[in-house]
């Protein structure tokens, strides 16, 4: 017999844990067979006086990381973990490129009345020197 405490308790690891075969659901909220099987293996645990970290470590140990919600930083996740930081500063160092290049473009070329007056001058030469 469990008692209230031990109840919320396995609520609590069940939410925290990852239904393999749903993915996105949690063991707590699906009813397939294998959450069955892992929130039976919660039970026997919790009843046997294992702390929530052994609990997890056990799962973990046993069906991977992935089946943790928050999974630890490891070497072997690392670019999980890291990837989106360093795809938004490539994105961002880009963006930055882009820009100063635009701008240098619209720095060096002339304003339009400028470059109308230098094309009249050429061709005032041109008629002048023929």
């Amino acid at each position: 017999m469990t008692t209230p405490q031990d109840d919320a308790r396995m609520k609590q690891l069940a939410a925290e844990l990852r239904c393999l075969v749903c993915q996105n659901q949690s063991i707590a909220d699906s009813n397939a067979p294998l959450a069955i099987d892992l929130r039976t293996q919660l039970a026997e645990q919790v009843k046997a006086g294992k702390t929530n970290t052994e609990i997890k470590q056990y799962m973990a140990e046993r069906y991977g990381d992935f089946v943790l919600y928050n999974p630890p930083m490891t070497a072997g996740n690392l670019a999980l973990w890291v990837g989106p930081f360093m795809l938004l500063a490539v994105g961002l160092m880009a963006a930055a490129v882009v820009i100063r290049r635009r701008k240098r473009v619209e720095d060096a070329s002339p304003p339009e009345a400028t470059r109308q007056a230098l094309e009249a001058r050429y061709r005032n030469e041109s008629k002048v020197s023929e």
